[in-house]
């Protein structure tokens, strides 16, 4: 039975498996490879995807459970937060071996999305679960903030 969904703009049907986890959806039959397993607990938040606009760890999300949904993974994230995003996580060397990095933009970029200017309670609680193996949260959270100030600016 295939599956109908959008990813990253693109309306797809997929005749796999419906209880595929959603993340090897995307990296075995889509070779989309940005979304990383973690831990598939859906605790570490590598696998995060956008579901309809919100972060869901795709780990733990069944293609079943995306029937006409649509997905954006780090390839396909675009707009006004996006752009600020990556570009102060550029600016402020945000990554260092970057494995979690694209749940954290994603993450990030939601949090933008919904609260321009967050506050240092807001980012934590929106960055909560998303696990940095080489702990640059002091560097992810002076980004979103750089990033607020573009938006803002």
């Amino acid at each position: 039975m295939a599956v109908n969904v959008t990813i990253n703009g693109v309306e797809r049907s997929i005749d796999t498996d419906p209880e595929t986890p959603l993340l090897w959806v995307l990296r075995d039959e889509l070779k989309m490879t940005g979304t990383k397993f973690g831990c598939g607990i859906a605790q570490c938040g590598a696998c995060t995807v956008h579901l309809d606009g919100y972060p869901t760890r795709s780990c733990q999300t069944y293609l079943s459970d995306v029937e006409g949904a649509s997905i954006t993974t780090i390839e396909g994230v675009e707009g006004k937060a996006a752009e600020a995003v990556r570009a102060a996580w550029r600016e402020l060397d945000v990554p260092q071996c970057g494995y979690c990095q694209s749940g954290q933009i994603l993450a990030a970029t939601a949090l933008l999305t919904e609260t321009p200017k967050p506050s240092d309670e807001d980012i934590d609680a929106a960055m909560d679960g998303n696990v940095c193996r080489c702990a640059t949260y002091v560097r992810i959270r002076a980004a979103i903030h750089r990033a607020a100030e573009t938006m803002e600016g």
